[in-house]
């Protein structure tokens, strides 16, 4: 369970004291093996009174090195880091905020906040939990922006003319993910009746049936690295596409594709690449689109392998060494051939677990290959494959 911080505790870590404290324990292990002496020392140099604060605030900020950028000196609370955008992420939405004036009604400890600010031509930050709202005030004075902050229900408008960005919170109550409107927190439904007329900018869960948010005019699934991250609800931006997916790469490249580009795609006998496109493509329904785009067809029209002679530029795709009619047997046979003993099992289409099969085959050898297993008509079919990453263009 997460350290329920205090506005005391908030005080203290951005006081002088705490701010040594945190500088002298901050090369601490903390590690299982090393966590009584960990504790000790902290004790030592922090006091019995801050010592649970400093602790888990050291172990957020190590945390967060891979999620946010330039945060070492950031406070957190652990929900609120978690459910925080990375940068790459933030950065992106921020960029479509550019020139605005921008309100984020659920700023909690400000990640998204502070790229805003960085581009916006004006920014309101607010939350009703008074905690994160301190710790959004330094992290925006450490990251060197000046946003307006002030406590508020975001359901209870403190704004005029503004666009309004929310990130409600994901989770119900039992920790489950939650997949309605009404589940979130505060309630999709209510931040959308709460600012009528006003343009909106509210991050979702991706498995959010879309569906049941009719006022949404366009819904935009973004990957990071070829994780799906989120999912945002865009309205009042006189948007010309109702799908977007947006690919971004720790490297800073990126690509979009949308439901205007054409989507005519056949359904064809295999080619020499089988294609997994990325997950905010499948996500937002584009996949034949992204097809379209690069030249390649399906295997089955209902599912979302991609095939041709040409894979895409940037991605991971699977080379074909041959293919056919799919069972256990069949495939062990196949990779005895081949002498496979490191293999990746890709599946869709097929109720089959890839780690159990795995285990079942046994796969014995020196070579490494990846097999993908779906279906064609309703007959199931295996590729023995060669991953390989093909170069960007240029």
């Amino acid at each position: 369970m997460s350290y329920g911080f205090s506005l005391d505790d908030v005080a203290f870590l951005r006081s002088g004291a705490g701010s040594a404290a945190l500088a002298e324990c901050a090369a601490l292990p903390l590690t299982a093996a090393t966590h009584i002496a960990d504790v000790a020392a902290v004790r030592r140099l922090a006091g019995a009174e801050y010592a649970a604060a400093v602790l888990e605030t050291l172990v957020l900020r190590r945390k967060s090195v891979s999620k946010l950028d330039d945060s070492a000196g950031w406070l957190f609370t652990g929900d609120a880091m978690q459910q925080a955008s990375a940068s790459a992420v933030a950065r992106h939405r921020a960029s479509r905020l550019a020139g605005r004036d921008v309100h984020d009604v659920t700023c909690s400890i400000g990640a998204d906040l502070v790229e805003i600010a960085r581009r916006a031509r004006w920014t309101l930050g607010s939350d009703v939990d008074e905690v994160r709202l301190a710790m959004a005030r330094h992290n925006a004075a450490e990251a060197g922006v000046s946003p307006t902050l002030l406590r508020a229900d975001a359901l209870a408008p403190v704004s005029r003319e503004t666009v309004v960005v929310a990130d409600p919170a994901r989770r119900d109550s039992a920790g489950r993910r939650a997949w309605k409107p009404a589940d979130f927190l505060p309630p999709l439904d209510g931040l959308v009746g709460a600012y009528p007329g006003r343009p909106l900018s509210i991050k979702c869960a991706p498995g959010l049936d879309f569906a049941i948010t009719p006022w949404a005019e366009e819904v935009e699934l973004v990957s990071l690295d070829g994780q799906v991250r989120e999912a945002c609800l865009w309205r009042g931006f006189g948007a010309s596409v109702s799908r977007r997916a947006t690919v971004l790469r720790s490297d800073g490249t990126q690509w979009t594709v949308t439901d205007a580009e054409p989507d005519e795609l056949p359904a064809r006998e295999p080619g020499e690449w089988i294609v997994d496109p990325d997950g905010a493509v499948v996500r937002a329904g584009l996949v034949r689109h992204y097809g379209a785009r690069h030249g390649l067809w399906q295997l089955d029209e209902r599912i979302a392998y991609l095939t041709g002679d040409t894979p895409p530029p940037g991605v991971r795709a699977f080379r074909v060494l041959e293919h056919g009619p799919y069972s256990e047997k069949s495939l062990k046979t196949v990779l005895k051939r081949h002498e496979v003993g490191r293999l990746e099992i890709l599946v869709r289409g097929l109720d089959i677990d890839p780690d159990a099969l795995r285990r079942r085959l046994k796969p014995r050898g020196g070579a490494e290959a990846s097999v993908v297993l779906t279906r064609i008509g309703r007959s199931p079919v295996a590729f023995l494959c060669r991953a390989e990453r093909i170069p960007n263009a240029g």
